[in-house]
């Protein structure tokens, strides 16, 4: 166990501020693309709040702000992020119903796995890197699908159905590699399940 794991840096950190902040932009993305013309402002904003997913762990790690509150705060923030913007993307003709499903069915096993775990007491999981290259490439396929369609479903420009082939590709992609990735959670939630009850079994 590292010393940043070992120790609680408590609840009013940097890394936990920067989680409400990317939480609190919410309200105004779904403002910018439900209450405005402004579709293209609104993916941008919805871009920008998912490269800046790994900020607050980056900062927590660098100066030593991990904590046990940033530990929920952060991934349940990420989960918040996705399922709004895919949900928010769908309604708005951006992405077809079944693909905003079948990324949204996949994210709620996911956070009922992680509340389970939680509850009896598995020990952390670290996210396997191809986890977030699939979470990477679905958060950029939304705000591109957004890019791609116009208020009041105005015609496309030539260069949104180019960016929308790319989308698919991209999205198909990371979708795939989101379930796979699912699977692959198997052993390793497994063995933190037995090191977690280990660990209360010693204490």
């Amino acid at each position: 166990m590292s010393p940043d794991e070992a120790s609680d840096a408590g609840w009013l950190t940097w890394p936990n501020l920067i989680s409400v902040i990317r939480l609190a932009f919410l309200p105004l993305f779904f403002w910018l693309l439900f209450g405005t013309n402004h579709r293209a402002i609104a993916a941008w904003l919805l871009a920008t709040l998912g490269a800046t997913d790994w900020i607050d762990g980056f900062v927590a790690r660098r100066w030593h702000q991990v904590s046990n509150v940033g530990k929920v705060l952060d991934p349940v923030a990420d989960r918040i992020l996705v399922i709004s913007a895919l949900l928010a993307v769908a309604a708005a003709g951006g992405v077809p119903w079944w693909f905003a499903s079948a990324t949204l069915t996949r994210e709620l096993i996911v956070s009922l796995l992680t509340v389970v775990l939680a509850s009896l007491g598995a020990a952390r999981i670290d996210v396997l890197w191809w986890g977030k290259v699939s979470t990477f490439a679905l958060m950029t396929t939304f705000p591109l699908f957004l890019l791609t369609t116009n208020p009041h479903h105005g015609a496309l420009l030539p260069w949104q159905h180019d960016v929308r082939d790319v989308c698919w590709v991209l999205g198909i992609t990371g979708l795939t590699l989101s379930w796979i990735v699912l699977f692959g959670y198997v052993k390793p939630a497994l063995n933190a399940l037995r090191t977690g009850r280990r660990a209360r079994r010693i204490l």
